[in-house]
């Protein structure tokens, strides 16, 4: 039976009333236990129904005999205050980009930009001279490995990458938690950074993009082995994206006046972050069938 994650909750809630229920009805369901937690796992058709079923009747309902026709019903959007308190890694990434924005003058200030620089520099006449990052490493700069997220050129670049990031993140940590989506935000920060300083040597960098490939790429293949509706992205997001990657690649976005293009991040972010999904889809995928 193919069956997809529908509900995960505490070992303290009692569930067996809401099972009693969907037996009732002959739903077909299963309910297992992941350390303190309880997951109840259902047909991906009718995962809608049963979380919706949940949401109504969480004891089980005596007077409910069989199940109802299925009904268009717009969901309850959970308000923006809501959705912070549940996804606080998320916000607190963001709440970050934009308060180094402000101190940075959102790249304009070269000052403050060598905080969270990858390498950190001196500025002679019009001129950069970069720390080696040896060097940088040695005398304890190790925050430079991941910084550069946080450092955004531009209303627009902070704007993009704050959305997207707020799309992916919140879903990675209300499925996987807070820690999993802090853990993968600087995985695919050291990872991107790491390939763009490789790539295009010392130069000045910044911003979300490569972190959000990694939790695109990631998102995607987790998806793809261990379906679940929070990992469900709105259609054609992967396409544009990656469309977008090929874009960058061209050299078009330089030519016409845009900017230079982390590409080497963005490609670094994407293939590490296709890696933890697939090494993590599989371990969620070997726990539906154990």
């Amino acid at each position: 039976m193919n069956v997809i994650e529908v509900l995960r909750l505490p070992l303290a809630v009692d569930l067996s009333g809401f099972v009693a229920l969907l037996r009732r009805l002959q739903v077909p369901h299963r309910v297992v236990e992941e350390g303190e937690e309880q997951v109840l796992w259902a047909p991906p058709a009718m995962a809608g129904d049963v979380l919706e079923l949940y949401r109504r009747f969480p004891d089980g309902n005596a007077d409910l005999q069989a199940m109802p026709e299925p009904v268009e019903v717009a969901p309850a959007q959970p308000s923006l205050k809501e959705q912070v308190l549940a996804c606080k890694v998320t916000a607190a990434i963001l709440i970050l980009s934009v308060v180094v924005a402000a101190v940075t003058g959102l790249g304009d200030n070269l000052s403050t930009i060598g905080w969270f620089t990858f390498l950190s520099f001196k500025v002679q006449g019009d001129y950069l001279y970069f720390t080696p990052l040896l060097q940088g490493l040695a005398e304890g700069q190790l925050w430079r490995l991941v910084s550069p997220m946080l450092l955004h050129f531009g209303v627009l670049h902070l704007a993009m990458n704050g959305l997207w990031y707020w799309e992916l993140g919140k879903r990675i940590e209300l499925r996987q938690g807070p820690w999993m989506l802090l853990g993968l935000t600087l995985l695919f920060s050291l990872v991107s950074n790491l390939a763009q300083h490789f790539t295009s040597g010392p130069s000045l960098f910044g911003g979300l993009s490569g972190v959000l490939y990694g939790l695109l790429g990631h998102v995607w293949l987790y998806q793809w082995l261990a379906p679940n509706p929070q990992f469900n992205l709105p259609k054609g997001v992967l396409v544009m994206m990656l469309i977008w990657l090929v874009i960058c690649l061209s050299g078009v976005v330089g030519q016409l006046g845009f900017g230079q293009i982390a590409n080497a991040a963005h490609v670094g972010g994407l293939l590490i972050g296709c890696l933890t999904g697939l090494l993590g889809g599989a371990l969620a995928r070997r726990k539906l069938s154990a």
